[in-house]
């Protein structure tokens, strides 16, 4: 099979799978080209109100396809980023459901999307200190923001692989799931992120991830949407809301 990126939708969930199970789903040129506009298809589908990133099989990505960095220049690595940096602007809820290995440029993906589910025994790793490779300021920064400059020093220093256990306990991940039960766990999260409100969503997403000149723009959002009306009449009326931003 060629590596590709597989996306479909199915209620409300978009689900992106990274598929070159050869490579244990190792990232090519292709792959990260293509991810920027698949991401921005899924955005404008009404339809979508989450976002779900796996890989194919029992791995999630064991990072840039090798191969490609014996190429030179550095396009390998501006792809990687403007791809990390489009999953981190998707506008709705994003989730990395994660098993098997999460190298390199898996990690890269992981940490742009808002959660990360894993599977025990996951092992996780970002290693430029291996090959010799500066990692990109921007990926630095996301890294550290999410595990503490202690962990991200760690990580990159060594490039030692850390388990599930340790992803957990320092932020890497928010749930570790038994094997067999995270599709499971994933799915029924991914309708808890339908169910809510997008309204909220997408301001908390802008907000915690560092705007501070989006609350004029929010604020007005929130007066045109319903949504705040829908949500405390359902709350008042005991039944489910209803809410309609973005549709």
């Amino acid at each position: 099979m060629e590596p590709q990126l597989k996306d479909s939708v199915t209620d409300g969930v978009a689900t992106v799978v990274i598929a070159n199970p050869a490579k244990r789903n190792a990232m090519s040129a292709a792959m990260w080209r293509a991810l920027p506009g698949v991401l921005d298809r899924l955005a404008a589908d009404r339809a979508v109100r989450a976002l779900v990133l796996t890989g194919e099989g029992d791995t999630f990505c064991a990072g840039a396809d090798i191969s490609a960095l014996r190429e030179p220049g550095d396009e390998q690595q501006s792809l990687a980023v403007r791809a990390e940096d489009a999953l981190a602007a998707f506008p709705k809820p994003t989730l990395a459901a994660v098993r098997g290995f999460c190298v390199g440029g898996g990690s890269q993906l992981a940490a742009a999307c808002d959660l990360r589910f894993a599977e025990e025994g996951t092992r996780f790793g970002i290693t430029p200190s291996k090959l010799g490779i500066v990692y990109p300021s921007s990926s630095t920064r996301r890294l550290t923001a999410l595990v503490g400059p202690s962990t991200a020093k760690y990580l990159l220093f060594s490039g030692e692989l850390m388990d599930t256990e340790r992803a957990l306990r320092t932020g890497f991940v928010d749930e570790v799931h038994p094997a067999g039960e995270l599709d499971k766990r994933v799915a029924e999260f991914g309708q808890v992120l339908v169910s809510r409100s997008l309204l909220t969503q997408a301001a908390a997403k802008e907000f915690a991830d560092g705007r501070t000149d989006r609350d004029a723009h929010w604020a007005e959002q929130a007066r045109g949407s319903g949504d705040t009306a829908e949500g405390v009449a359902a709350f008042l009326e005991r039944r489910a809301p209803r809410f309609t931003y973005g549709l």
